[in-house]
């Protein structure tokens, strides 16, 4: 795994919110969903309901952004991930992810969704001030 890849992986094992972002017909959305991250697909498993806006935008629009951010008033230790994505349903190797992370969530049965990340630009202060790392999955075949 590059070593970038692995510092983000790092930065997400420790978090489990994310903002998403969607649009159909110039319309934008967004919405908060808990995650797991799918290190293998790099990936972030979701439970949403079809009844949702941002499901109904998917479903038109495969294609979101969203962020991951550490909350923080020291700018030493900001951090924060951006990234663009396809989201569609989840297979079921997705199950064991999610429940893993959010055990309680199977009693709920919900529909898992994932969001299989394209494009990462990493913020990470710790590193030196406004340092960026950004990862691409096109510049890296080896993981198709």
């Amino acid at each position: 795994m590059p070593k970038t890849l692995e510092k983000i992986a790092l930065f997400l094992a420790k978090h489990h919110l994310l903002s998403l972002a969607t649009c159909v017909e110039n319309r934008p959305h967004s919405a908060s969903l808990f995650y797991a991250y799918d290190e293998k697909n790099i990936a972030f498993i979701v439970a949403s309901d079809f009844k949702t806006e941002h499901i109904k935008n998917v479903i038109l629009n495969t294609n979101v952004s969203g962020t991951v951010a550490l909350e923080t008033d020291e700018v030493g230790k900001i951090q924060g991930l951006q990234f663009r994505a396809k989201m569609s349903e989840a297979g079921e190797d997705a199950e064991k992810i999610y429940y893993k992370a959010f055990p309680y969530a199977k009693m709920m049965q919900p529909k898992l969704w994932s969001i299989r990340l394209e494009q990462l630009k990493f913020t990470d202060n710790r590193l030196g001030f406004g340092k960026k790392l950004y990862w691409n999955r096109a510049d890296f075949k080896e993981f198709e």
